[in-house]
């Protein structure tokens, strides 16, 4: 014979089913509340009201939340780039979804938080959560053949909670363990970057796009460079002081940066020099195409959009654009093939050197800026003044010096028969590293490429006299031509022997 439940008993299970009953309503009701707002309320208006909730019950709580935005305004976020390298190598069983990617010519494979994902890290017996967030933001302007339109990108976020208790630990100990910690993780693991403006991109969309990027894999070292000996180490020194040196530029109120002029004829290893530069230091490049800028302000964010411990390269500058007023004719012919909604204004020379030496210049620190040109003649003389080119490298023709190296590199030999010969001709023929390391490809056997390289340098020669010859001849023929006889300055001296 079975006992009847007790009726307190009876009554608890009532009560169960009638709290469960309303737990399935109000979860139902919220389901649908939610689907609503999403589908009804624009996802700004939901992120403001949600973020309101969020604001009103944090005043019962005892957490405290950071946001670590990725930029702050127009310059990175230094804590959010840490942050990404510094959580891509914890591990946690609250992750589910992670992105992972594998650079062209890397072994390893590079790994970051999705979004909306939980990270919980323990530092000095202190739990701290990680978020990975983001939201839509609507900003600037893009520009496609010719027609501008509003653009929206995501914005990516961190958000770090913890209790608020331990405010002081996370400040003072915790945030810049992290920053440290990402630092050396970034240093060991790093693959330098070769990156040229996104045009498109650059006006009114989100920094980090402002840039494209692709893997550096330059060969070139000091070691390897076809250069006068004291003259790399010359740069080498220069390089090395100038990197160990950031508390002597806070000192004396300069912004930590350098600025170097390369100069001479094409072929004489500018582009290589800057390989070199950038490997020697382990600095990225970034390239700059300055005839692709519309504006000033196309200057200043692409400027601002690139990374500390970088080489800013800014090539043939004597002909990439017209650091001047533009004319009036050119001016009303550009504005009539854009949108007249998209803002427009010149690349002005005055604006150009507040890029190189003024306010906007200490938008970052240890920067390296490299000009390179054929004709160094032909540079405005404002900016070759200290400040804005402070090192000026002659880069020549190749020396005996530069061709023993390169016979070291391309033959793997250090002395030979025809080496004297070699070095006298190249002392007298004015040739490229370029173009003696091409006679030195043509043949896998020391001695063919020797008396190939020997016959190159003696045919190089004639053809550099005929030419000097055909000058003077023009010469002294304009001289005579305009009434006089040419001996008086000389033209003619070479036609008389």
């Amino acid at each position: 014979m079975t006992t009847p439940a007790p009726i307190d008993f009876k009554n608890a299970i009532a009560v169960a089913k009638v709290v469960l009953s309303a737990a399935a309503s109000v979860t139902a009701t919220a389901v649908v509340v939610q689907s609503m707002v999403h589908t009804i309320v624009p996802r700004e208006l939901q992120y403001f009201l949600f973020s309101r909730i969020r604001s009103f019950f944090s005043r019962f709580s005892n957490e405290m939340t950071m946001v670590v935005d990725e930029y702050d305004g127009f310059v990175q976020n230094e804590l959010f780039k840490a942050a990404q390298v510094f959580l891509a190598a914890k591990q946690s069983p609250l992750i589910r979804r992670i992105r992972v990617s594998k650079p062209a010519k890397e072994n390893h494979f590079t790994l970051a938080m999705d979004r909306n994902q939980t990270l919980v890290d323990t530092f000095r017996g202190v739990e701290l959560k990680w978020v990975c967030a983001s939201r839509q933001v609507k900003s600037g302007y893009q520009v496609h053949h010719g027609h501008s339109s509003r653009v929206q990108y995501e914005v990516q976020y961190f958000e770090l909670t913890f209790h608020k208790k331990h405010k002081e630990i996370v400040l003072g100990s915790y945030l810049p363990f992290v920053v440290s910690e990402a630092k050396s993780m970034k240093q060991g693991n790093k693959t330098l970057k070769l990156h040229t403006p996104s045009f498109d991109r650059v006006y009114g969309g989100p920094l980090w796009d402002a840039w494209a990027s692709v893997n550096l894999d330059h060969p070139a070292t000091f070691e390897t460079l076809a250069m006068d000996l004291e003259l790399k180490k010359v740069i080498m020194d220069d390089l090395e002081r100038f990197v160990r040196r950031k508390e002597y530029y806070r000192r004396v109120g300069k912004a930590w940066k350098r600025g170097y002029l390369l100069y001479g004829p094409p072929g004489t290893g500018k582009s290589s020099l800057i390989a070199a530069m950038a490997n020697y230091l382990n600095f990225d490049i970034y390239d700059l195409e300055l005839s692709g800028l519309r504006s000033n302000a196309e200057l200043r964010r692409l400027l601002v959009a690139t990374t500390n411990q970088s080489i800013l390269v800014v090539e043939d500058i004597d002909c990439t654009i017209e650091l001047q007023e533009r004319k009036s004719k050119s001016r009303a012919a550009r504005k009539n093939t854009m949108s007249t909604d998209y803002p427009r204004e010149d690349l002005t020379l005055s604006g150009f050197l507040n890029f190189i030496d003024g306010l906007w210049s200490s938008c970052g620190d240890e920067r390296i800026i490299i000009f390179t040109t054929n004709h160094k003649e032909k540079l405005d003389s404002a900016l070759l003044r200290p400040g804005r080119m402070d090192v000026h490298v002659h880069m020549s023709y190749c020396t005996p010096c530069g061709f023993k190296l390169l016979a070291s590199n391309y033959l793997g030999i250090n002395s030979n028969e025809l080496f004297d010969q070699i070095e006298s001709l190249i002392a007298m023929a004015r040739v490229t590293p370029a173009e003696v390391a091409e006679q030195l490809m043509k043949s896998d056997e020391p001695e063919v490429a020797l008396r190939d390289m020997v016959s190159f340098l003696v045919n190089h020669k004639r053809k550099e006299n005929e030419e000097v010859v055909e000058v003077k001849i023009c010469q002294c023929q304009f001289v005579q031509e305009n009434g006089g006889s040419g001996k008086e300055n000389g033209s003619c001296e070479l036609i008389e022997k």
